[in-house]
């Protein structure tokens, strides 16, 4: 059982409070632009890239090959940008149940704390400085030991997005961790838990106290569900002293 040195969060629902406030600036942007979507579709499609998001639902709406898909992407991106930017920057934003402890407990242990998102750059650093998370991080977005997490990674900063791997790839190149079984992913979304998978890491988590239930993560890969980050601790306590895990 390999010790962990890494553990890496989502964002939205799992270390950041969301009552389904990005589904909504979604669905603002879609109306506003023209572009039909129901919430269900929506919400499947949490934790993916924001423009990647639009890319396939117009898509889908218009052909792959139609010449005025960019156009309709483009003005969809740029409404829903504005929106969500605009929310960020005028409401509460508060960390999730057990977050703050989670992070303690990971201090404490000497574990490095990433953050990813399907959130572009600008408004991470909306978020993550309006929470005070910003602080001491370099131009890299990298922290130190002293840093309340040590690196923040979004969707426009890789690659590909959710569900491939690069973003917690990225994560454990910035905090020199060359083990994927010493990773921790934790998630709400499907698309976490397939980055997970893809990722190959130790422990792949579920929390299920933000925009998707349990039963909507089963039928994701996952090696336990937590009700709350509250619970973290404990289990990666037992997990280091050796013991069983169970998937519960």
């Amino acid at each position: 059982m390999k010790p962990i040195q890494l553990v890496v969060f989502d964002m939205a629902g799992t270390t950041l409070t969301d009552q389904h406030e990005v589904e909504r600036c979604f669905a603002e942007a879609a109306a506003q632009t023209g572009l039909s979507v129901s919430d269900e579709r929506i919400l499947a499609m949490q934790g993916l890239s924001k423009r990647y998001v639009f890319e396939t639902l117009w898509k889908e709406r218009l052909g792959e090959d139609n010449p005025a898909l960019k156009s309709h992407v483009d003005r969809s991106y740029q409404t829903f940008t504005e929106i969500l930017e605009h929310h960020y920057l005028t409401q509460d934003i508060t960390p999730t149940e057990g977050c703050l402890e989670a992070f303690d407990y990971l201090h404490a242990e000497g574990i490095a704390i990433a953050l990813t998102t399907g959130f572009y750059r600008k408004v991470t650093n909306i978020i993550l400085d309006r929470l005070g998370w910003l602080a001491g991080l370099d131009e890299h977005h990298v922290g130190n030991k002293d840093t309340l997490i040590q690196a923040s990674i979004a969707s426009d900063e890789v690659e590909k997005g959710r569900p491939y791997p690069y973003m917690i790839q990225k994560a454990m190149h910035l905090t020199g961790v060359t083990n994927p079984g010493a990773v921790v992913n934790i998630g709400d979304t499907p698309s976490d838990l397939l980055s997970g998978r893809s990722a190959g890491v130790g422990l792949n988590i579920g929390v299920t106290n933000g925009t998707h239930s349990r039963a909507q993560l089963e039928p994701y890969p996952h090696d336990v569900f937590l009700p709350s980050l509250r619970e973290l601790p404990k289990l990666l306590s037992e997990r280091s002293a050796g013991k069983m895990l169970t998937k519960v």
